[in-house]
């Protein structure tokens, strides 16, 4: 289990990207810091595997919207505002992506395409640009978290890479904690993922013994 939590994300060092020689890629990574997502992808990388498999065990969505588990007999709580602060998160913006103005979706069908051709909202990965494709793999592996192959892109992604490349303000902070909750509720097809994202999390709760990041 902790083997696959820890292959469902991507971690950005941001300084390293800064100096790759491809003009494309430098813009799509400034457009990810830009969007607020700094911090939620490019955090302090550690990994405590005992910890977070015993915290996905343990944990479920209470009442109030928390998200709850038990580490070694200590009880976890983390609310939206929490998961916000922590990675200065966005709390104001875009929640539906029907939303995203129809005028920049069709202009994302002819800058997205790898052709002379518009794509379609939902078309084949290799339709995209390169680094249009490395942006759905960002948002598939590490915002949706989906297991397997993602060759196809969906409406919803195609959506986000608009809202996104055109600079709309999307509410980070509900979209990610939506996920997140989706991780930890029984039977949800949702798969478990933020690894990293948690581990930092999990070091600023008092009284856990985490051992020692890998």
């Amino acid at each position: 289990m902790a083997s696959s939590l820890i292959s469902n994300s991507h971690h950005i060092d941001f300084e390293s990207v800064f100096r790759l020689d491809d003009a494309g890629m430098v813009q799509m990574f400034e457009t990810l810091i830009a969007t607020g997502l700094k911090e939620f992808l490019g955090c302090p990388a550690v990994f405590y595997e005992d910890a977070l498999t015993e915290f996905f065990a343990n944990s479920s969505v209470r009442e109030d919207g928390m998200v709850v588990s038990t580490i070694g007999g200590t009880t976890i709580e983390m609310s939206q505002a929490m998961f916000a602060a922590a990675f200065e998160l966005p709390t104001e913006g875009l929640i539906d992506l029907t939303d995203v103005p129809k005028n920049f979706v069709f202009d994302a069908r002819s800058l997205f395409s790898d052709s002379k051709e518009q794509v379609s909202m939902s078309c084949l990965k290799k339709a995209l640009k390169f680094h249009y494709r490395l942006l759905h793999d960002i948002l598939a592996k590490t915002i949706y978290v989906k297991d397997g192959s993602f060759d196809c892109v969906t409406r919803d992604r195609f959506l986000l890479m608009t809202a996104i490349t055109f600079d709309i303000k999307i509410n980070w902070s509900s979209l990610l904690f939506g996920v997140f909750k989706e991780m930890v509720t029984p039977d949800s097809r949702q798969a478990q993922g933020y690894a990293i994202q948690i581990c930092v999390l999990l070091r600023n709760v008092p009284g856990v013994e985490l051992g020692e990041s890998k």
